[in-house]
């Protein structure tokens, strides 16, 4: 599913308030929900990603469909000596393993499990957008990726639900490597091997 709009800069780029209505509009809402219930894998990219999450910023306060908890926020522009980086972010960068805090200090979170296994930490991934998620849990970030001050959650896997901020499609071999870690987790699900119906959905943006 894809929702473009055009933006004064001539780019094409996506609103939350725009697509969750048209969800609403086609009665996907508590489809997706629903989906998400059932343990099947879902994966969400770019706006796909962000409208999992309860509530996004994004032109006005939007309800989202709530499967992860967590807000939609505006990337800052940010200026450094000679060096400036513009929203909205577009291009390469760096994605890296989701440093969390434990009982024994900091630890880094694994990949092996997930849609980024295989992947190298500070693989470049290509980036569209303006907005970004912040989980309630960071337990759930699989990778952050810095901008500026900040250092943003890229990718996310709650249970079966993942999200990538960045677009695989465009990111090369490694990108596609994603995709096909996620085709391996639909055909090892009891849903891949009984090989009825519906087995695996993804929420996509241009």
């Amino acid at each position: 599913m894809e929702w473009e709009t055009s933006s004064a800069s001539g780019m094409l780029v996506s609103r939350f308030g725009d697509a969750i209505a048209t969800l609403e509009r086609l009665g996907l809402v508590s489809v997706l929900r629903d989906f998400a219930a059932s343990g099947r894998p879902l994966l969400g990219i770019c706006l796909g990603m962000q409208l999992l999450m309860t509530e996004s910023h994004e032109f006005g306060k939007h309800r989202g469909l709530n499967i992860v908890e967590g807000e939609v926020l505006r990337l800052r522009e940010f200026t450094e000596e000679e060096r400036r980086l513009k929203v909205p972010h577009v291009g390469w960068n760096r994605i890296y393993r989701h440093s969390q805090e434990n009982v024994l200090g900091h630890h880094s979170v694994t990949w092996n499990g997930s849609i980024l296994e295989g992947l190298s930490e500070g693989e470049f991934m290509y980036f569209v957008h303006s907005y970004y998620l912040r989980p309630v849990d960071s337990r759930v970030v699989l990778s952050s990726t810095p901008y500026g001050p900040i250092g943003f959650c890229s990718s996310l896997r709650a249970g079966n639900v993942f999200g990538c901020q960045f677009h695989p499609e465009r990111s090369g071999p490694q990108g596609l490597r994603i995709y096909q870690n996620f085709a391996s987790f639909i055909r090892d699900s009891k849903w891949g091997q009984r090989n009825v119906g519906t087995t695996g959905s993804e929420i996509r943006t241009a």
